[in-house]
């Protein structure tokens, strides 16, 4: 059974949306990650989407997100990316667990930060879905 997995963060134009994109691609389909934001921007950071082209991933269809988009989706595990996004969490109509895991805000900051933001999430977001879900069959990382 799928796993549905909303990483949160306030403008969902940066690390949210890379999260949601690297998630999708290392454990889909046993996991679909979606992304929004408490305060959501115009459009995803340039920045964001070369990053995961550049680590081969799909940027097709991503745009930011009000939270309230998501509310009625079912969704099994909250991930607040920004420390923003985890005091303004909305109440959800059921309770549904949540982690907060930080990742520094590359925002108008050179590609490379975003490079280094996109790996940092692969490194630990990643690998703690795959515990927290016990992903037994969970493919090895695509590139």
């Amino acid at each position: 059974m799928t796993k549905t997995v909303l990483i949160l963060c306030t403008g969902n134009s940066c690390r949210s949306q890379m999260a949601e994109a690297l998630v999708n691609h290392d454990l889909g389909p046993q996991v679909r990650a979606l992304s929004a934001g408490t305060r959501p921007q115009p459009k995803v950071a340039d920045g964001a989407i070369e990053a995961l082209k550049l680590g081969g991933m799909a940027t097709d269809g991503l745009y930011p997100k009000d939270v309230d988009a998501v509310m009625n989706e079912e969704i099994d595990l909250v991930v607040t990316v920004c420390d923003n996004a985890r005091e303004a969490c909305p109440v959800f109509p059921r309770a549904i667990p949540a982690i907060h895991m930080p990742f520094h805000d590359p925002h108008g900051e050179p590609l490379e930060s975003f490079v280094k933001v996109r790996d940092e999430i692969r490194a630990k977001l990643v690998p703690e879905l795959r515990q927290r879900f016990a992903l037994t069959h969970a493919s090895s990382p695509k590139g």
